[in-house]
């Protein structure tokens, strides 16, 4: 072969063999930040998901209701970011209309294995005068449904007694208003070893601490002008203030500690102060 002929033979193969390399090369690159993505979406860690199903006392608010405040809202506040509260919880809602109109099946259909259903009605199923009234046995009925959905999708219900109205007696006493339904929660709850959070039980009992005047501001009691959401005042007994709300979810936190929950390890060393406070 002549040597100019030679020259660019090797030069031919030298540029084809480079170029394979390359080749070669982007797809190894290729190969390797694929592989890359596939284990950072395997070993990204997967989150808890806690549910809150329940009432207005439990649920998120509107800026037009300020300062009017559900213990949903800083209860999300207390966990690592291991932990997502979903607040599903809908002012007026009972068992009976929050399976009705949907709210329920949407939990269901969005619950994965090791998440957490925290259960609370009561205030809108025992008044026989509103249309989400049920009577005792379909609030039996409604709650072991949702304790037995929650199971079979491997996850977690918590039952939850319905926080306590702010009545006293002459004497300064507190008057419990939840008695019959607040029982079937609890008698429930021992038949189904479901845990239980008795929070209609705890928050009398810091109301009966706070007395007939202090207790008020858990509650959203407003003087005329004070707020512009309530121009004319406001005297509620069943709502809570921010700093109300805030002193619930304390008791549901303490709940989940004394129960030795999974969620236990997760609750942060939080400093959330209510915004609004009297």
């Amino acid at each position: 072969m002549q040597p100019e002929r030679k020259h660019f033979v090797k030069k031919q193969y030298m540029m084809y063999r480079s170029g394979n390399i390359k080749i070669k090369g982007l797809l190894f690159i290729c190969v390797l930040i694929s592989a890359l993505l596939l284990m950072s979406f395997l070993i990204t860690p997967s989150h808890t998901t806690v549910y809150l199903a329940g009432d207005s006392t439990m649920a998120n608010k509107q800026p037009k209701a300020f300062p009017e405040t559900g213990w949903g809202m800083p209860f999300s506040a207390f966990f690592d970011s291991t932990v997502v509260v979903d607040n599903r919880a809908q002012n007026g809602r009972s068992t009976k209309t929050f399976i009705s109109e949907g709210l329920w099946s949407s939990i269901i259909g969005s619950l994965k294995e090791g998440d957490y259903v925290f259960i609370q009605f009561g205030h809108n199923d025992e008044v026989p005068t509103k249309k989400s009234y049920i009577n005792v046995q379909g609030f039996r009925d409604n709650l072991a449904r949702f304790i037995r959905e929650t199971r079979e999708k491997k996850a977690n219900p918590v039952l939850l007694t319905p926080a306590a109205r702010r009545k006293f007696d002459t004497t300064g006493t507190i008057v419990s208003t939840h008695e019959v339904y607040s029982a079937i929660v609890r008698k429930l709850a021992a038949e189904q070893k479901v845990p239980l959070i008795d929070l209609d039980k705890e928050s009398q009992a810091l109301l009966q601490k706070l007395g007939p005047e202090g207790s008020k501001k858990l509650f959203n009691y407003l003087t005329p002008g004070e707020s512009i959401n309530y121009p004319e005042g406001r005297a509620d007994d069943t709502h809570f203030s921010e700093l109300g709300a805030l002193k619930m979810a304390e008791i549901v936190l303490e709940g989940i500690r004394s129960l030795k929950l999974g969620l236990t390890p997760h609750i942060a060393h939080s400093n959330v102060k209510p915004l609004y406070e009297k």
